[in-house]
């Protein structure tokens, strides 16, 4: 189908909304775990590796996990010098920890492979007690950058507003950044969810992850934005013969996501970050990034929690993961004298 001359031409310059948007820039401590020695104490640590390997072949395991099993428990063998299956203890496992010159990412990779080996011990009977269960290698989470508004003020700076595709894409950025919304919620946004009077989106628990009804208030910026996609979404209607009230669709006007995994508009901010080198302009940094806006501004966790949709305001706390230096320099603010 030919594109209709003008119709993804956007009459209102948008552009100008926009102006005032300028660019701007250790180790897991050791635990003493008493365990009983196992029953079969004669079980040699070789003999159970051998058994254990030809078991996880008959059952179809990949060869790159059985490689990986016989590499680890060879090596835990040979650093700590056991040879029966009893004999090994919680004691033996932190010892093989110890020994290794690696990252704690790597340790807990190997801890992995390990413990698996034993829940096959103990499930073969050459083995009594799970001992193993309590140890545990702690690894530091990578803290997960939400966007910022230079990102999205970059962003918006190189669409081409004057366009239907990159406008409704802007406008999209937008309502997530400055309305925490899921990009599911996203998609299933209709004209009645809009109040532009009042500056608000009614959003109905049928289109809430939580299923709980939420208003979530919007600035006078996305206000514009959004009473000009819409007038445009009215026109590619008519023009298609479409007849849904979405506030995002495509360009013949239909559903913006056919699934949770076809999704234009996740596909399309995909392209933006890879073709401009935005790494934080995604769904899910784009929500950190609103949150993280409110606790800046000074907003109680859970009324950002709230406004998150998170069941629990344990889920917003992980969501709102600061770096160190960020803890260091907020609770200097509060550590000042009081005379």
């Amino acid at each position: 189908m030919t594109k209709r001359t003008g119709l993804f031409d956007v009459g209102i310059d948008v552009r100008g909304l926009l102006d005032e948007m300028s660019v701007s820039g250790p180790a897991a401590p050791k635990q003493k775990t008493k365990q009983k020695k196992a029953s079969d104490d004669s079980k040699l640590i070789s003999d159970a590796l051998d058994m254990i390997t030809r078991q996880m072949k008959v059952s179809g395991n990949r060869s790159r996990t059985i490689s990986d099993y016989e590499l680890h428990v060879k090596h835990f063998q040979s650093i700590t010098n056991l040879q029966f299956v009893g004999d090994i203890t919680a004691d033996t496992i932190y010892e093989w920890l110890d020994s290794m010159d690696v990252s704690n990412q790597t340790k807990l990779t190997r801890l992995k492979c390990l413990k698996a080996f034993l829940s096959r011990c103990f499930d073969n009977g050459w083995i009594q007690i799970k001992f193993w269960k309590t140890i545990n290698i702690k690894v530091d989470q990578k803290v997960k950058e939400g966007a910022t508004e230079h990102d999205v003020k970059v962003l918006l700076s190189l669409l081409d507003l004057s366009s239907f595709i990159q406008l409704r894409d802007a406008v999209a950025v937008l309502v997530m950044y400055k309305t925490g919304i899921r990009i599911n919620t996203l998609t299933q946004l209709e004209e009645r969810h809009i109040d532009l009077n009042n500056n608000v989106l009614n959003l109905d628990g049928g289109i809430m992850k939580n299923h709980q009804q939420i208003k979530l208030p919007f600035d006078d910026l996305l206000n514009q934005l959004l009473g000009v996609l819409l007038k445009q979404n009215a026109k590619i209607r008519r023009e298609y013969g479409k007849s849904n009230s979405l506030v995002f669709v495509t360009k013949y006007g239909d559903v913006i996501a056919t699934s949770p995994t076809h999704n234009n508009i996740q596909k399309r901010l995909n392209k933006y970050s890879k073709m401009y080198g935005l790494k934080n302009i995604n769904p899910h940094a784009l929500r950190r990034g609103f949150a993280k806006s409110l606790l800046d501004k000074g907003a109680n966790v859970v009324v950002i929690s709230k406004a998150l949709g998170h069941s629990d305001v344990s889920v917003t706390t992980k969501y709102l993961h600061l770096d160190v230096d960020e803890v260091a320099n907020n609770l200097r603010a509060y550590l000042g004298n009081n005379d």
